[in-house]
């Protein structure tokens, strides 16, 4: 596919060479990339006569559905930049993204349009709401759709305009509205389907891909994308639910997907995983938080070796970094905890703070090149030139490199705990901690210590009818790791706190212990 540049130029091309062929399944309804083109092309003459100029922004909160793909398109069509909201933020957050972004036009899928109402008088650039299941007593999605004509429009664009605006997770103060451009997007996904690079797996129309990731997130939008440029039958879930992707994953003969670690530890502990027919996989790719090594060798014994890591971040429009199937040997442990080397078209160092590259096996922030990072911030110039620099993105992830040049994550940086001057990484210890047979999950934190400045402390969730006390999990941790990184402390909790992509908010875990201090670290 060459010449494009518009994301939509992908859908044009499918539409013209394999229309008839399926793109999306959800919940049983299948829409072909004919069907997808006319109606991506009726969604960018509905937002074109509703006003939209080129560039504007439009939001769209919804759980994951086959008309998010028709609007993500159809926005391209249009030139303008759509807005994924995530759909479990609460009404005043959505309405900061939503206000932050500037949009006019707002789409609200199931369930949604009260929450919306509710929330409408803090949007007051807001003057259309359209609901994808007509609820609320906004005007219906496909009823708008339908009365628009399906001539494409034909909007130019420059493929540096933005496509889509996606929004950091907001763990610590308000969410970043992360800028991709058309030709970000069409720089990474050719490399899905090149035969001269094992790069996330190469993928071609024979496949059939599962989404059940959140679509406001990168991982779960270029799992889509990813799908429908190369041609393959995408299968949408609205929410990943574990019982049903085991369902799926026999029933629609599902052969690439996208699991966050958490997500991934979830099935392992539904019922009938191990009974599953996972013969089809080819690959299951992973990422957006550490996983324990423990826990990805059950799942390479359970699933088998379909396995590939991927290491990146919004801002580098997911890429970086990659560990192939072939690389997750059992038989090389250490192997296990890295992410893997640069995929194709990505530089990457480890650094210091002055951005000196550290010598091998020395921690160091990673920084990545490559022509699919993002055009900045929206509206945050210094938070752009900060992590933009040079043409590097500053990841904000503690890292290193080993003699074969396999990359392993430490922890972010601002995880790090500091405690009587020592770094210490908190994914080292919880992967470390992962593989008692008692414990479910876990989490590792600082908290204030008058002696050390910080202190590390495990919070633990304990699988259904176990035994354990704080003097084990202790005594555990101190056979695997040097004793001045294991936990002085340990808190039993029944879950710990997640955002929708699977990574754990231990903002809300320090919350406690630094409130009378005033901040988060010693």
């Amino acid at each position: 596919m060459s010449g494009m540049k518009n994301v939509a130029d992908v859908l044009r091309g499918h539409a013209k060479t394999r229309g008839d062929k399926v793109a999306l399944v959800y919940r049983g309804r299948e829409t072909d990339f004919a069907a997808l083109d006319r109606r991506a092309s009726q969604v960018a003459n509905g937002l074109i006569a509703a006003g939209v100029r080129p560039q504007q922004r439009v939001a769209l909160l919804t759980k994951n559905c086959d008309q998010f793909m028709e609007l993500y398109y159809g926005c391209a069509k249009a030139n303008a930049v759509i807005v994924p909201v995530n759909f479990r933020l609460a009404g005043p957050e959505i309405a900061y993204i939503v206000n932050d972004a500037g949009a006019e036009v707002f789409f609200v899928g199931e369930g949604f349009a009260d929450l919306a109402a509710e929330n409408m008088a803090e949007m007051p650039k807001v003057r259309q709401v359209i609901s994808l299941e007509g609820e609320g007593g906004y005007e219906d999605y496909a009823t708008w759709r339908d009365r628009q004509s399906d001539a494409d429009p034909m909007v130019d664009n420059d493929p540096d305009d933005i496509a889509s605006q996606l929004y950091s997770s907001g763990t610590t103060g308000h969410p970043k509205g992360v800028q991709l451009s058309h030709q970000s997007g069409l720089n990474l996904w050719p490399l899905l389907a090149d035969p001269n690079e094992p790069a996330y797996g190469r993928w071609s129309e024979k496949d059939v891909n599962l989404v059940c990731m959140p679509l406001y997130h990168v991982g779960g939008l270029n799992n889509a994308l990813a799908g429908l440029y190369v041609g393959a039958r995408t299968v949408i879930m609205a929410e990943a639910l574990p019982a049903e992707i085991l369902k799926l994953i026999p029933e629609q003969r599902v052969t690439k997907s996208f699991l966050v670690p958490a997500l991934i530890l979830f099935l392992l502990q539904t019922p009938g995983c191990r009974d599953t027919d996972f013969s089809s996989l080819d690959e299951i790719w992973y990422g957006a938080a550490p996983i324990p090594v423990e826990l990805l060798k059950q799942a390479l014994e359970v699933f088998g070796p379909v396995f590939g890591q991927a290491y990146g971040m919004t801002e580098s429009n997911g890429g970086g970094v990659y560990m192939p199937k072939a690389d997750h040997d059992l038989s090389k442990p250490e192997r296990l905890k890295s992410c893997g080397k640069p995929a194709p078209g990505y530089e990457v160092k480890v650094v210091d703070e002055d951005g000196r590259e550290v010598p091998v096996g020395e921690v160091g922030e990673i920084i990545l090149k490559s022509n699919t990072l993002m055009a900045g911030y929206w509206n945050l110039p210094e938070a752009t030139a900060k992590t933009l620099r040079d043409g590097w993105l500053w990841s904000g992830d503690a890292g290193y490199f080993d003699a074969e040049g396999f990359l392993y994550i430490y922890d972010r940086v601002k995880d790090m705990i500091i405690s009587g001057g020592e770094n210490i990484y908190p994914a080292e210890i919880e992967s470390a901690l992962f593989g008692h047979p008692a414990i479910a999950d876990v989490a590792i934190i600082g908290v204030p210590d008058e002696r050390w400045g910080e202190a590390v402390k495990a919070v633990v969730v304990k699988k259904p009818d176990a035994a354990l006390s704080e003097a084990e999990v202790i005594d555990y941790a101190r056979q695997r790791i040097a004793h001045y990184k294991c936990p002085k402390s340990v808190d039993f909790v029944d879950e710990l706190p997640r955002n929708p992509t699977g990574k754990i908010l231990k903002r809300e875990l320090r919350k406690p212990y630094w409130e009378e201090i005033g901040r988060q670290v010693s």
